[in-house]
């Protein structure tokens, strides 16, 4: 048996989220091309006579920042150190740089000893959202990509490119010209999923909801209790919790401005 590491192509990102989607962890319906262009070398497979056995993305936003995610080793084929290859490869990568990833419970013992540090927990919300008016308009991609960069740690353009198109709906709310928040809604296996949401204030993060109908997803920074409250208060209920974790020298962020965040694949 002859173990071949190499990148994913398109279908096989496809098939990795397929695998995501029977772990219960409800991607989108379209995430392959958007998480592809964040880094079209960072998704990385193991292959046993061309059968894909196990996966992980790596995604290299720039020089200084990585994030971990999507590592899945399949059913059958598990205990056999393919996982661990994949991680290996992906580790390698990304190599020096501050790298982040969203664990669960689980496993955080595990990644505290290969070095990453707990820096915040998330809640996943779920709830139901009736689409009442809101201020919430959709802006300029320049705009969104110059606000996203003070919330996520790494300038990810070629990514949000990608991530703003259609099926993804966007909105945006602005004060005289001058965006203040925006969010992004993406339909999944299971309903929809909110997230990057990033606003100024919790007001403005709950008026970015307001045209947003159906079931719902957000995964919210656990410090964010105003929001988690609100949500609360419209028949949102907590659900399983992820800490993102840092190796490295943890990234200086408006983490007040966080209200969802983008995905816990990719950051």
């Amino acid at each position: 048996m002859t173990r071949l590491i190499r990148t994913l192509e398109l279908d096989e990102i496809r098939t990795l989220l397929d695998w995501a989607a029977a772990e219960g962890w409800n991607p989108g319906l379209s995430d392959a091309l958007p998480f592809q262009a964040a880094d079209p070398s960072g998704f990385i497979g193991a292959f046993i006579d061309g059968v894909m056995v196990a996966a992980i993305s790596a995604v290299a936003y720039d020089e200084h920042f990585g994030f971990i995610g999507l590592y899945i080793c399949h059913k059958d084929w598990r205990g056999q150190g393919h996982g661990k290859a994949v991680w290996d490869a992906g580790m390698a990568h990304l190599g020096s740089r501050t790298i982040g990833l969203d664990g669960v419970p689980e496993q955080q013992a595990n990644y505290g000893r290969m070095g990453f540090v707990r820096a915040y927990e998330t809640v996943r919300m779920s709830g139901t959202l009736a689409g009442q008016t809101s201020a919430a308009l959709p802006a300029r991609v320049d705009d969104v990509a110059g606000y996203d960069r003070a919330c996520f740690p790494a300038e990810r353009r070629n990514f949000l490119e990608a991530w703003l198109m259609s099926p993804n709906q966007y909105l945006a709310v602005s004060t005289n010209g001058d965006l203040r928040g925006y969010a992004v809604v993406r339909s999944c296996v299971e309903g929809f999923k909110i997230g990057p949401l990033f606003a100024d204030t919790v007001d403005l993060a709950l008026d970015l909801l307001g045209p947003i109908a159906g079931p719902v997803q957000i995964d919210v920074p656990v410090q964010q209790e105003a929001f988690i409250d609100a949500l609360q208060s419209r028949g949102f209920v907590p659900g399983f919790m992820t800490a993102r974790m840092y190796r490295g020298r943890p990234p200086e962020l408006e983490q007040h401005r966080v209200f969802g965040i983008t995905s816990l694949e990719l950051g």
